[in-house]
């Protein structure tokens, strides 16, 4: 058979390529034993299975969940200001995280230690902006130059714990240290060589057990560092554990991995899937979404994972969307009674293809009332060279 997809995050495999025939046992049996239980296979490059359904049904099938999960209620999150008002003050906070965790980062590669008086402030005013509103912070959080993902990687992960936890009605304080837990996350990487940590291809096996390493190297950093907290650590150690014991660096299943530990493997293997690094190009949110939703049969706690959907929207807040009508248009604002009709800021109509006036089109009212307009699907930036963000 030709494996077109081995279904799981690149993290959780030790393969050169997703893609490849299968000519022994002995790769069969490696796959399993690497925690895959699932994978798609091309039957135009070999064989085919009777029963097994196809990738169009499989895909209809989980959107067709996705899309009853969002038409439940989503949690209560006060929002005090529009993600158009909060934009501005996202943006400083963002630049912000990132020139502090860049210059953390550097600081352990040269053998100092994690300073919290510099994490903690930043923490507090990211916080302070998710409380605002979390849709901007976590639409420019989506923005990343692939040759500096690992840090902007490490500060998208703190502001998703921030958001998940604050959804999820967490103490303050937990939601602090939650948010410096996935800052610091991924400190151990700069114990990593740079041309192991910076390769432009997939890792060898040998590459691939090296970078693993770098669960236990955070967690060491961590546990020297003067005032870090249990919770904190936690998330460092614990964010590439998966669900079914076949993640690292222990093992650990179900809930031997502590909450935090879970909402930050989900939260790390969305943004790393939304973005774009030398070897993948991210998915749009809603594609990862799905694929999170997916594995959540086996390498996540999928009641943490939907609840993480309804967080933060089947088309979060930044997301380039189709009408029915049309149009298309950017998601400004989540509405928590059914995420599948957010509000939506029009200004292009692909039947003239031309921009038109912007207007705010709230999907969950009916006709006469602004609304009576459906998400057709959601469209690549990159492709129509639209940036959704200006229209924010």
């Amino acid at each position: 058979m030709f494996i077109h997809d081995l279904n799981c995050d690149w993290m959780s495999h030790p393969f050169l390529r997703n893609r490849f025939v299968v000519s022994n046992e002995a790769e069969i049996r490696k796959i399993a034993e690497s925690g895959i239980h699932e994978i798609y296979i091309d039957t135009d490059k070999g064989l085919d299975v009777v029963h097994a359904p196809t990738m169009q049904e499989v895909k209809a099938q989980l959107e067709n969940e996705m899309r009853e999960i969002g038409a439940r209620k989503a949690p209560a999150v006060d929002k005090h200001v529009s993600a158009h008002e909060e934009f501005g003050r996202a943006q400083m906070v963002h630049n912000e995280a990132n020139q502090i965790i860049h210059g953390m980062l550097h600081d352990v590669r040269l053998g100092k230690q994690v300073d919290l008086e510099l994490v903690t402030p930043s923490v507090e005013r990211m916080t302070t902006s998710i409380l605002r509103n979390n849709g901007a912070l976590l639409a420019l959080c989506r923005i990343k130059d692939k040759d500096n993902y690992t840090f902007q990687h490490s500060v998208s992960v703190g502001a998703l714990m921030v958001t998940f936890c604050n959804a999820m009605h967490m103490d303050q304080e937990v939601i602090h240290q939650a948010g410096i837990g996935g800052m610091l996350h991924d400190i151990g990487k700069m114990k990593i060589p740079d041309e192991i940590l910076n390769k432009p291809d997939r890792l060898t096996e040998r590459e691939f057990s090296i970078i693993k390493c770098h669960v236990v190297e955070s967690k060491a950093i961590l546990s020297r560092a003067k005032g870090i907290s249990q919770t904190s650590i936690d998330v460092a150690a614990q964010h590439h554990e998966r669900h079914d014991g076949s993640g690292y660096p222990e093992g650990l299943k179900g809930h031997e991995i502590s909450q935090l530990g879970q909402m930050a493997a989900i939260v790390d293997v969305y943004d790393a899937l939304t973005s774009d690094r030398c070897y993948h190009k991210g998915m749009p949110p809603t594609d990862a979404l799905r694929k999170i939703y997916e594995w959540s049969k086996f390498h996540f706690n999928p009641e943490l994972v939907q609840s993480f959907m309804r967080t933060i929207g089947i088309y979060p807040v930044g997301t380039l969307v189709r009408l029915e009508s049309g149009r298309l248009g950017v998601v400004v604002e989540q509405n928590e009674k059914n995420l599948i009709s957010p509000k939506i800021k029009v200004f292009f109509s692909l039947k003239s293809n031309s921009y038109i006036p912007p207007e705010i089109v709230d999907l969950s009212r009916s006709m006469g009332h602004g609304g009576a307009d459906k998400i057709v699907r959601h469209e690549s930036p990159e492709k129509l060279h639209i940036d959704p963000l200006k229209f924010m």
